[in-house]
């Protein structure tokens, strides 16, 4: 898939050698003559709606506070030192959706969301560090940027938001619309706003293992199988009783590295887990669903689109699709692989799936995650 570029003279290729996770970068007019799709005001209504992610952070006479939205209700736009943070916008705005689009040369497992920060003058969530890599595009008026690569990472006790204690800046810039900033995980910084400011914040997912790790074994108790019940019919007579034998433990540690050697339970772990939505989101059903034949007529005159909450992704044999797990024909499977990768598929491409695909097509349109047109 073709993604317009955002990385000034540099091509993906050499980005990811030589900057993706090991050190900064300044791109001045990333998107030159950027125009921001989500302005002010769509952003304040989008901070007050209860299906949307929201916080404002205020650091009135030097106290640290934050709110979790709904956020109805805004401090003056006159008064300094408060931020508005909105969660995944590219959920709930096509041109959002567009513009996260264009950072498709991470794969898409990587890819988290787009939030937007709308700060007063002086504005900011104090000095930082994130676990993932970022790229902090300027949208509106100007954001001084302080980092540096330090390795005391501890923090302030006893304050909403995790802000550093010996924050030491090694480096200094301010933004201007279009200009962008990366920084790969754990790179200390802080922006301030420079009067009044919005910043777009591209974010990459990083669980950490501890998170997979709980994710796999819950995945494993709702899907292990494991055949037979424990025996030891050579058993001897026990001189040592409360002692575990050598035996048991072998037999138990055999029957348990299978659970772990099982690659496609991996696989099918890593694509449900990676595909599932955010708790936070849900789809708008058709009012009145188009009947099977009416969706096929729709689909193949005007092609079929990916929601734009819809994550898609695919591995081997599987494809999956907001936490569910597909095995499909060879034959559909390289069609749903296009409709993942280029997250639409034009009307000539419809005509070769199956009656099966047309039918989990049909479902998908119903449960709102694939839109025709």
């Amino acid at each position: 898939m073709k993604t317009s570029s955002v990385l000034g003279t540099l091509s993906p290729r050499e980005f990811l050698s030589t900057y993706w996770q090991k050190k900064p970068l300044l791109i001045r007019q990333a998107i030159p003559d950027f125009r921001p799709p989500v302005d002010r005001d769509a952003l304040f209504a989008l901070a007050a709606r209860d299906d949307v992610e929201s916080r404002l952070i205020t650091n009135f006479r030097q106290q640290w506070k934050m709110k979790h939205g709904p956020v109805d209700s805004l401090p003056s736009l006159s008064r300094k030192n408060w931020t508005l943070l909105v969660q995944g916008v590219n959920l709930h705005d096509d041109q959002a959706d567009e513009l996260l689009n264009r950072f498709r040369f991470i794969p898409d497992a990587r890819l988290d969301d787009l939030m937007i920060s709308y700060a007063t003058d002086t504005g900011g969530v104090g000095p930082h560090f994130d676990s993932y890599d970022v790229f902090l595009l300027q949208a509106h008026g100007q954001r001084r940027w302080r980092i540096g690569p330090q390795k005391d990472l501890s923090l302030l006790e006893d304050l909403p938001l995790k802000i550093l204690r010996n924050f030491t800046p090694a480096e200094e810039f301010v933004l201007n619309p279009g200009d962008m900033l990366y920084l790969p995980p754990q790179y200390a910084h802080e922006g301030v706003a420079a009067g009044e400011c919005i910043t777009y914040s591209i974010g990459f997912r990083a669980p950490s293992w501890q998170e997979l790790g709980e994710a796999f074994l819950h995945f494993m108790a709702e899907n292990v199988s494991l055949s037979g019940r424990y025996s030891d019919p050579d058993l001897g007579v026990a001189t040592r009783p409360a002692r575990i034998a050598d035996d048991m433990l072998a037999k138990v540690s055999e029957q348990f590295a299978r659970l772990a050697s099982q690659r496609e339970d991996i696989e099918i772990f890593l694509g449900e887990h990676l595909s599932e939505p955010k708790p936070s989101v849900w789809f708008d059903t058709p009012a009145r669903p188009a009947t099977l034949a009416r969706f096929e007529a729709a689909m193949e005159r005007r092609g079929l689109r990916l929601h734009r909450k819809s994550r898609m992704l695919y591995r081997g044999k599987f494809v999956f699709i907001n936490g569910e797990s597909f095995q499909p024909s060879a034959s559909d499977r390289k069609l749903l692989e296009a409709l993942a990768d280029q997250r639409r598929l034009p009307a000539g491409q419809i005509g070769s799936a199956s009656a099966d695909l047309r039918q989990s097509l049909h479902q998908w349109y119903r449960d709102g995650w694939v839109v025709t047109g």
